[in-house]
């Protein structure tokens, strides 16, 4: 694997972590980012945490897509 592929799957499992926690639990973030306790900002939370749940899923998944093209 090279060094760009293992940036990327570390990219990809930290965006992926902060990602699902924030979907899981938007209060821990909430307080982490000293957010007001509403409706709004859960939500901000929830779709931020989509959003990055998203980013590690593809990175991830290109990344390993691309390691095992080049092994063939």
């Amino acid at each position: 694997m090279t060094r760009a592929l293992a940036i990327q799957s570390g990219i990809a499992g930290a965006a992926g972590l902060v990602g699902l926690l924030l979907l899981l639990a938007p209060g821990l973030g909430r307080r982490m980012l000293r957010l007001p306790d509403t409706d709004a900002s859960a939500y901000i939370l929830r779709m931020t945490g989509a959003m990055l749940a998203a980013l590690g899923l593809f990175l991830g998944g290109f990344a390993v897509m691309f390691h095992l093209a080049s092994i063939a």
